[in-house]
C-alpha cells in the first residue's frame, strides 16, 4: 500500500524566532482516502518543543490542525540554523475509532500494516524588527550605495577613458614652422605611459578609500548587534544572580523546614522513651509480683502437705455429749 493518506500543510515549520519569547507555528493535516486516519507526532528534542495535540483521529474526507509551540530560548542559534526535525506518522485505523484508543503499537511496523512517515524541518525566521533584519537591509543599502556604473570605454581619439583627455600624435601634413618659433612653442606633455600610472594610482587610493568606508560601515552596523549582545549578556548575568538568589531562599525555607521536622522527631522520640521506661517498671513490677506469687503457693503447698485430714468426730466431743446427755437423763428422773 503506497497511496497517501495524509496531506500536509505547510512542509516545513516556521518559527519567527525572538529571544526569551515562546513562538507557535499550525499544521494543517487533511485525509484524502475513506478511511479513518490516525496520526502521531515525534520530534528529535521533545524537551524543547511542545505539540498540541501530538495524537489524534482524521475521519474520512475531513482536516485536522496541531500546535507546535517552541519554549523560549535564552539566546539565538548561530546563523538561525536549527537540525531539529519533526516526524508525523498516519496509519490506517478500524472504523469508529476514538482518540482515547489510540495506543503507540498502531504506529509500530508489524508484517502488512502500512505506515506513512513525513519528516518535517524546522525553519527560524528573524522578526522584521528584529537588528538581524536591519543589519541585513543596511548592507543592502550600503552596497547599493557603493556599486556604481562601470564606464564605457569609447576609443575615439578625442575622448579617451576615466574621463582623461588622452593626446595621441597627428599626422597629418602640415606647413613647416620656422626654427626660432618652433622653440617659443613647445609644450611640455606627459607620456602616455606616466598617465596610466597615475590612474592606476588614483584608482588604488580610491579602492582602499572605498575599502576603509566599508570597514567602518561595517563597524557602525555591527555596533548595534555588539550592544545588543552586551545588553543581553548583562541580562542574562542578572537572570543568573537572581536566579541563584532565589536558590538561596529556597534553600533556607527549607533548611528550615528540616529543623523544624529534626524537633519534631525529637520530641516524638522523647515521648517514645519515656513510654518504653514506663513499660519497663510495670513489667518489671509485673514480673515481682508473679515471683511472689509463685512463693506464696510452694509455701502453700508445703504447708497443706504436713496437715493431716481427721475424718469424724473427735474423742473429747464424744465424751462430753455423752456426759451432758447422762446429766439430762438424771434430772428426767428424779
Amino acid at each position: 500500500m503506497n497511496t497517501q493518506l495524509v496531506e500536509i500543510q505547510p512542509r516545513e515549520i516556521k518559527f519567527i524566532f525572538e529571544v526569551k519569547k515562546q513562538c507557535s507555528c499550525a499544521v494543517h493535516l487533511a485525509n484524502v482516502t475513506d478511511q479513518y486516519v490516525a496520526f502521531k507526532v515525534k520530534t528529535t528534542s521533545p524537551k524543547k518543543y511542545c505539540v498540541r495535540p501530538n495524537v489524534g483521529i482524521i475521519k474520512p474526507k475531513t482536516t485536522y490542525d496541531f500546535t507546535v509551540t517552541m519554549q523560549a530560548q535564552k539566546s539565538a542559534p548561530p546563523d538561525m540554523l536549527c537540525k531539529d526535525k519533526f516526524l508525523i506518522q498516519n496509519t490506517v485505523v478500524p472504523f469508529g475509532t476514538t482518540e482515547e484508543e489510540i495506543t503507540p503499537s498502531m504506529f509500530v511496523r508489524d508484517g502488512e500494516k502500512y505506515i506513512e512517515e513525513t519528516k518535517l524541518r524546522v525553519l527560524l525566521i528573524s522578526p522584521p524588527n528584529s537588528p538581524v533584519m536591519q543589519q541585513a537591509h543596511g548592507f543592502s543599502k550600503q552596497e547599493a550605495s557603493h556599486e556604481t556604473p562601470s564606464p564605457k570605454e569609447h576609443h575615439s581619439p578625442g575622448l579617451p577613458a576615466n574621463g582623461l583627455i588622452k593626446q595621441e600624435p597627428s599626422y597629418e601634413a602640415q606647413a613647416p614652422i620656422p626654427e626660432e618659433k618652433m622653440q617659443s612653442r613647445v609644450v611640455h606633455h606627459t607620456p602616455p605611459d606616466m598617465l596610466i600610472t597615475k590612474m592606476e594610482a588614483i584608482e588604488s587610493v580610491k579602492n582602499t578609500d572605498d575599502s576603509r568606508s566599508l570597514k567602518a560601515m561595517d563597524n557602525m552596523m555591527s555596533f548595534p548587534t555588539k550592544l545588543a549582545e552586551f545588553f543581553q549578556n548583562k541580562d542574562d548575568e542578572s537572570e543568573g544572580v537572581k536566579d541563584v538568589e532565589e536558590s538561596k531562599l529556597k534553600l533556607a525555607k527549607e533548611i528550615e523546614d528540616l529543623k523544624s521536622k529534626i524537633s519534631a522527631m525529637n520530641s516524638k522520640l522523647a515521648e517514645a522513651e519515656y513510654t518504653i521506661l514506663k513499660l519497663n517498671e510495670e513489667k518489671t513490677s509485673t514480673i515481682r509480683e508473679k515471683e511472689k506469687l509463685k512463693q506464696d503457693l510452694v509455701m502453700l503447698r508445703r504447708n497443706g502437705g504436713s496437715r493431716k485430714v481427721r475424718i469424724g468426730f473427735p474423742p473429747l466431743f464424744v465424751c462430753m455429749v455423752a456426759l451432758i446427755g447422762l446429766m439430762i437423763g438424771f434430772s428426767f428422773q428424779a
